[in-house]
Order: C-alpha cells, then sequence, then structure tokens
C-alpha cells in the first residue's frame, strides 16, 4: 500500500486545524467566552467600515473614535467586503483560524528546503500545528496582529529565497496587522543584512522597518488619539514609561529592566514558548534578533496577559521560532529529520501539558485551563434569546460578554455607561467596562434596578434588559 505524500498530508493537517479551531472559536463565542474588549471592538470596526465609517468604534467613555487611535491594525478593512457576504462575527473567527492554519505551509517549505526531507519538513508544520501557542494565539478572541504570524513566515520563506519582491508584499500586509510588527521585520532584514552579506538591502529593510513603526507609533496614534501618545505606554511606568524612558532606563539602570523581564512569570513564559518545541529554534540564533523587541515588548510589561502563551501576544514569537528551527535543521546534516521527531514530540507534550484541547481535561495530567470554555450552557441560550429583544442598531449598553453579540451597529457602549436607548446586563458575568469585576458589577446592576430612568423589559436567569423610559419624544432624565 502507497503511503500519502507528506505534503499531501500536510493539506489534510492544515484543513482538520482550520475546521476544529474555527469551529472551536465560534463555539466559544456562542457559549459567550467573548468580549466586547476584544472581538466586538473588531467587529464594530468592520462592520464600520463595511458601512462607510473605516475603522470608527465607540470607546469605553462612549466616543466615537478611530481605532488606529488604539492600534495602528488597517488590515482590518480587507474584511469589510467579506463583511457584506458573512455579517456575523464568525467570519473573522473563522478568518483567524484559516490564516494562522496556513501558515504551516511556509514552515514545510523552509524544512524542506534546508534538511532536503518531505519527512522532516512535515514533522515541523506538524509540530506548528500542535504548539501551544499557535492553538491558544488562535483561540484568544480575535485579534488582526494574529494575522502578522503565518505572514511573517511567509515573508521570512521569500526572504530566504531572496524573492524580495513577494518578501516586500509579505511584510508589508504583516506590517498593517499592528504598529510594532514593523519592528519585528526590521530583525529580519538584520538577519539577511549579516547572513546573505546584502548589506544595502538587508539594511533598507531594517531602516525602513524601524521607520514604519516610529510612525505609526509617534505619528499615527497621537494624530487619531487627540494628539496624546499611546496609552499602552502606561503599561511600561515600571521600566521608563516610553519608547525613550526604557533606552534611558537600560542605559542608567539595566538591572531593573533584568529584574522586571526575569521574574518568575518571565521565566515561565521563555520556557512555555521555548520548551515545546525542544529549544531548536537556537540552532539559528542569528534569526532569534527578529524575537528580541516582541520579547522585549512583553517581558517588559506589568500586564500579565503579555507575558503568556494564553494570548494573541506571541504572534511574532511563534513564526521567528519556528523559521529559526526549521532552518536550523539543516545544519546538522543527516539529523535533519531527527530533529523534527524531536520538535514533534515536544510539542505534542507540550500541547498536553499547556494546550487548550478540550479533551486534555479527561487525560491524567492534562491542561484543564478553560477547557470547558467551547460548552455552549441552558444560561447561555437564554442570553442569546434575550439580546433578540434589542433591535438592531439601536445604541446599547452591555456588559462585556454580552457587549461581543451586539457589536455590529454604530454606536455600541460598554456597562456602566448609561447614554443608551437599551442595557442589558448579565449578573452571572458581571463587569465594569472592559474589566471582570463581579463585586462592583452587582453593585451596579443593583443601582440600575431603581434607576426611574429605565424600565425592565425583560429578565431570566440573570440576564436583564432594560430600556429606556420615554416622555413623548425624549429620554426621562433624573
Amino acid at each position: 500500500m502507497r503511503l500519502a505524500r507528506p505534503s499531501s498530508l500536510l493539506w489534510v493537517a492544515m484543513a482538520a486545524y482550520a475546521t476544529a479551531f474555527a469551529a472551536l472559536s465560534v463555539l466559544r463565542h456562542r457559549a459567550f467566552e467573548t468580549g466586547r474588549f476584544d472581538l466586538g471592538n473588531m467587529v464594530q470596526a468592520v462592520w464600520s467600515t463595511a458601512h462607510g465609517h473605516p475603522l470608527q468604534i465607540t470607546n469605553l467613555h462612549g466616543a466615537q473614535v478611530s481605532r488606529l487611535g488604539a492600534h495602528v491594525d488597517p488590515i482590518l478593512v480587507v474584511f469589510a467586503p467579506l463583511w457584506w457576504l458573512w455579517p456575523h462575527p464568525s467570519l473573522l473567527l473563522t478568518a483567524q483560524a484559516l490564516a494562522v492554519a496556513l501558515g504551516a505551509l511556509p514552515v514545510f517549505w523552509l524544512a524542506q528546503k534546508h534538511t532536503g526531507s518531505e519527512r522532516a519538513a512535515l514533522g515541523f508544520s506538524l509540530a506548528y500545528l500542535i504548539f501551544p501557542a499557535t492553538e491558544w494565539m488562535t483561540l484568544n478572541e480575535f485579534h488582526p496582529v494574529a494575522l502578522a504570524c503565518p505572514l511573517l513566515l511567509f515573508a521570512i520563506w521569500y526572504l530566504d529565497e531572496e524573492r524580495l519582491l513577494p518578501f516586500a508584499l509579505f511584510a508589508l500586509l504583516a506590517a498593517l496587522t499592528r504598529e510594532e510588527v514593523p519592528i519585528v521585520i526590521a530583525g529580519l532584514g538584520i538577519w539577511y543584512a549579516i547572513g546573505r552579506r546584502r548589506w544595502l538591502v538587508g539594511g533598507a529593510i531594517a531602516v525602513a522597518g524601524v521607520a514604519a513603526a516610529a510612525i505609526a507609533i509617534q505619528v499615527v496614534i497621537p494624530h487619531f488619539h487627540h494628539g496624546s501618545e499611546s496609552s499602552f505606554y502606561g503599561r511600561y511606568d515600571a521600566v521608563g514609561g516610553s519608547a525613550s524612558g526604557i533606552v534611558k532606563k537600560a542605559l542608567t539602570d539595566p538591572g531593573r529592566l533584568i529584574s522586571v523581564a526575569f521574574d518568575h512569570r518571565g521565566v515561565h513564559y521563555l520556557l512555555d514558548l521555548l520548551l515545546p518545541i525542544a529549544a531548536l529554534a537556537f540552532l539559528a540564533p542569528l534569526l532569534l534578533v527578529a524575537l528580541v523587541p516582541e520579547l522585549a515588548l512583553n517581558l517588559l510589561s506589568s500586564v500579565g496577559a503579555q507575558s503568556s502563551i494564553h494570548y494573541h501576544y506571541v504572534e511574532a514569537e511563534v513564526p521567528i521560532v519556528f523559521a529559526a528551527a526549521a532552518i536550523g535543521a539543516g545544519r546538522l546534516g543527516r539529523r535533519g529529520p531527527a530533529a523534527a521527531t524531536v520538535a514533534v514530540l515536544a510539542a505534542a507534550a507540550g500541547n498536553y501539558l499547556l494546550g487548550p484541547i478540550p479533551l486534555w481535561r479527561f487525560v491524567p495530567g492534562g491542561e484543564t485551563l478553560q477547557a470547558k470554555s467551547a460548552q455552549v450552557t441552558r444560561h447561555d441560550r437564554i442570553a442569546a434569546r434575550e439580546l433578540n429583544l434589542i433591535p438592531a442598531g439601536a445604541p446599547v449598553s452591555a456588559t462585556n460578554a454580552l457587549g461581543a453579540h451586539l457589536s455590529e451597529r454604530k454606536r455600541i457602549f460598554s456597562f456602566p455607561y448609561l447614554k443608551a436607548e437599551w442595557v442589558v446586563v448579565d449578573a452571572q458575568k458581571p463587569s465594569l467596562g472592559d474589566h471582570n469585576d463581579r463585586r462592583g458589577g452587582l453593585r451596579r446592576i443593583a443601582e440600575l434596578r431603581q434607576d426611574p430612568r429605565f424600565r425592565l423589559a425583560s429578565a431570566d436567569d440573570g440576564v436583564l434588559v432594560f430600556r429606556r423610559r420615554y416622555i413623548g419624544t425624549r429620554w426621562r432624565s433624573r
């Protein structure tokens, strides 16, 4: 019996991954495990673009603003025409799963080129698909920056092939997924300049990457953020609070940066990222130059999610790690295929201990984090029914989990912001703005029930739908 070619098995694996993780993502959404921040934020930006208001969203303070004032990810506009065909959040979740799955292709090509073995190439591609960080990134709602993962892999492949035009195309697309990604591309330019002795081209790529990131961070975001710098700088107050502040801190107090970056959380993050591929990325150490900027951003941040593989912040680390492993395996000569086997085994073990596969909770020692997040409960079905009471397009304020299902409209506010015609809250999943705050959320819901400006239109299993009272054609105020 003739065995299927590795390239054919790769397509089967990618199709299986895209199908399974699209289904899991959609089920998690139906189970109200997504939020107004962040999935609803992206949905509203795409909806607004499709309706003639490019990237417009409602911020936490109830103002209509451009998303570019928070993150420079204009690649979202690509989804507007698709929204006309499939106007539902499932579009974004499915597209993300498909895009991440396609990242296995350039991994396969890189490994085949450098090891000379299709079987080794298949091994690295399978390792990419079962890598814990890859799968968590796919399931972490929808973020345009997750698209940087496959786009960077394609860019690395074409740069490795010295096909500069397709490299430039994929690098440009990757740069449109978020403002810091061009710095990763700059790192690829350094790798190319030193590794290939192509100093002029590599230097131009590096300069272009740094310039694009600087323009996005220092010009675009302040322009759309009412002249002020990015609000995300607050995450780095402990190490300088800004790009220049971090550089100054590195020169005057480098020990502070080291202690922040390599604390208990940071070390675990690095181990979770590197051990599930058996640290094979170190076989191509020069390429890891491109890994440094994203690692620094994540390790120095005060936000715990950034130094965790369970979120989208690994979008640039995963492609660099796998490209380095696939390229570096070629340096092992005949042992290259063996390295691919090690990669698959390490990724499988990592998935068992750290991955998001729901079935692991039935296996002793398997990861149980969010294992039931794709289960749609009776409460979820009640919530979906109650949300149908909200007229399409009506201004509405909602708690975070409910807001992800109501963002296809011009104005969607975050509870407890109440300047809306409708207010819908979930007492079982109370939140204030984008923060889970059970005590504070329940307190504000109790106040809402006593608010004479609103009447309770429906209530079931803790899901409360309020409508603003009217006097004639005007809202009643206190």
